[in-house]
């Protein structure tokens, strides 16, 4: 009898091609493994990158609302560089001059560039402009003090008046009545953004000549107006005058009191030049009850640079003290525009603000 052999018994030998979906599966599960992970690799580098993009239009979108609202406080009515409270003064105690309302509690010591060590206690932190321009870099400056650079005498001729139109900031300008130029003096002040007063001419004790268009000693409320008005009208519309020379007539309260109460009735301030120190003017106003500014430095009794910086840092120490300073210069000194166009960056700088004269106002 013949052994037949069980097939089943025998193990059935795997070909190549049977093993060969083993290895393929591997090689598989391999491939999709790395290209899972390359596909992770670049999302997560799309997100950093989309994250990083974010971040800076974010840092953006808060510079520009920032830089809007500084300028947009900056660039405000009223013919202010910077930004400053405004604060307002009557005569109440007979005097206008010397102190000044300032808000803020923080106290501020240092170094200014110009006046050198000082201090001030009510101080605030606030952006100004450097150059008054649009485009002029903000910076950040504790409050020092308003300053008002006032400018006399235009109205002789356009060519020493031309220097102070290119002042950066903001000026007042007085313009001298009846003169060859008096009236387009007074147009390219406006035209060039800056403040104009009447400087109206007034007698003075020493009996020198104040000019056409003079108000002197004697004279009637009526006789007065009517050369008051008339000067106002050529040289107008102003935001206010000033006394050319006139120790006698602020010294005389009839006189005082009809030209106060023609700025009043047109809604227009006055400064006291403080030609003399026995001024009524601020006496006047307390009774009539209309605020008045009154000048506390000229920059220009000696006419070379070194003095007129001097005389600015009087200015400075004033403003400092009493909140504010009026500083009277004239257009016929010869440095004075290009000093103060030197002054004025370190001025703005160590946190000084410039004002017209007609937007400050002195708090008794």
């Amino acid at each position: 009898m013949k052994l037949v052999e069980k097939s089943e018994d025998k193990p059935k030998q795997q070909t190549s091609s049977q093993k060969a979906p083993v290895h393929y599966a591997h090689e598989t599960t391999r491939g999709r493994h790395k290209q899972e992970e390359r596909i992770f690799v670049v999302l997560l580098t799309a997100l950093f990158i989309a994250l990083a993009i974010l971040v800076v239009l974010l840092v953006g979108f808060v510079r520009s609302l920032s830089e809007q609202a500084v300028v947009e406080a900056v660039s405000g009515t009223g013919g202010v560089s910077g930004i400053a409270p405004e604060s307002v003064t009557t005569s109440g105690t007979g005097s206008v001059s010397g102190t000044q309302l300032v808000s803020g509690t923080s106290s501020v010591s240092g170094t200014s560039g110009i006046l050198g060590t000082g201090s001030m206690s009510g101080t605030v932190s606030m952006p100004v402009s450097v150059s008054g321009t649009s485009d002029a870099p903000l910076i950040a400056a504790p409050y020092r003090g308003t300053l008002v650079f006032v400018i006399d005498d235009a109205g002789n001729n356009l060519y020493e008046l031309e220097p102070f139109l290119q002042f950066p900031g903001p000026l007042t300008i007085a313009v001298l009545p009846g003169l060859p130029e008096s009236a387009e003096a007074a147009r390219r002040i406006r035209a060039a953004g800056k403040e104009v007063f009447l400087h109206q001419p007034m007698e003075a004790i020493g009996g020198e000549d104040p000019g056409p268009g003079a108000v002197y000693a004697g004279m009637n409320a009526a006789e007065i107006r009517e050369i008051v008005e008339h000067n106002l009208d050529e040289i107008g519309p102003v935001a206010g005058m000033n006394n050319h020379q006139g120790s006698k007539i602020t010294m005389s309260e009839e006189a005082m009191e009809t030209i106060l109460t023609i700025c009043r009735e047109r809604g227009i301030f006055f400064l006291d030049s403080r030609t003399t120190a026995d001024t009524v003017v601020p006496i006047v106003a307390q009774r009539i009850n209309m605020p008045i500014g009154e000048r506390d430095v000229f920059l220009d009794n000696i006419q070379d640079k070194a003095s007129m910086i001097e005389y600015a840092k009087e200015g400075l120490r004033k403003a400092n003290l009493q909140g504010k300073a009026v500083m009277i210069g004239h257009t016929w000194s010869p440095e004075l525009a290009a000093t103060l166009g030197e002054l004025y960056p370190g001025l703005i700088a160590d946190g000084y603000v410039l004002s017209t004269m007609s937007n400050l106002r002195v708090i008794p």
